[in-house]
């Protein structure tokens, strides 16, 4: 199963919460085309999607990565640590229960914010941000240690959340921009790419990314290494510390 769960950006999102960057002015209608353009990478390889309602009361209700975590067959319904994002979750969980997994709900007053996992084989890096508390990640590990998983806390002070910083190639490899990654060294394999929007990578396929259009020499880097490298445009999410894997929940 490939399947891809995501909403539509609000008209609005040009009001959503900012913690890094400054505000600028955001094209809404441009923000709806990179969306769907970005979705259609998706459908043209075969990827099942799944749209939940549209909430555009909530401005961030576009980076639906942040609302549910999938481990094999379990979704971990998060609890995000804005409080203005918590109503997200009431038409994103539907999507989620609808698709027969197992659940789980990440409880008050642990705090957790799916931008800020990364899983790399069974290894989970959970980011430790303003967004994501330390309740938060023993939450995570305690439902996941019996499944199998390895919980690992990492420090996130330079960005919104851990992959805003990091993410990984299909071989496990965690990319990033040395300038926003706390400790690098806390992974396994590092390999750091020379454009800050060329931290954030889809795994499409053993063989396959997708990245932003902004980082064209990222995406030569990754192409050096055998992989099949497909970008798109995502410049008005990127204003709002958006990037590739926000605006989706994957499903392998």
């Amino acid at each position: 199963m490939t399947r891809l769960i995501v909403r539509p950006p609000s008209p609005h999102l040009a009001d959503g919460e900012l913690t890094h960057l400054d505000r600028v002015p955001v094209d809404a209608a441009l923000a709806r085309r990179q969306w769907e353009d970005y979705v259609a990478v998706f459908r043209e390889r075969g990827w099942t999607v799944s749209e939940a309602a549209t909430a555009d009361e909530h401005p961030d209700g576009v980076f639906v990565e942040d609302g549910v975590v999938v481990f094999d067959r379990l979704a971990v319904i998060t609890r995000p640590g804005a409080p203005s994002r918590r109503g997200e979750l009431d038409t994103l969980v539907p999507v989620v229960t609808g698709l027969g997994l197992d659940t789980a709900v990440i409880e008050a007053p642990a705090t957790l914010d799916g931008g800020d996992v990364l899983t790399v084989g069974r290894t989970v890096y959970v980011g430790r941000s303003s967004r994501t508390n330390d309740a938060g990640v023993a939450t995570l590990r305690e439902l996941l240690a019996p499944r199998g998983w390895q919980v690992v806390a990492v420090p996130v002070t330079r960005v919104l959340h851990l992959k805003s910083g990091v993410t990984a190639l299909p071989d496990g490899t965690v990319v990033g921009h040395p300038p926003l990654v706390d400790d690098p060294t806390v992974f396994e394999r590092f390999l750091p790419v020379p454009e800050p929007e060329g931290n954030a990578v889809v795994v499409l396929d053993e063989d396959t990314v997708l990245m932003s259009a902004s980082a064209p020499r990222t995406a030569g880097l990754f192409r050096t290494r055998g992989l099949e490298v497909l970008t798109t445009p995502v410049s008005e999410l990127e204003k709002l510390e958006g990037c590739v894997t926000c605006l989706s929940v994957r499903l392998r």
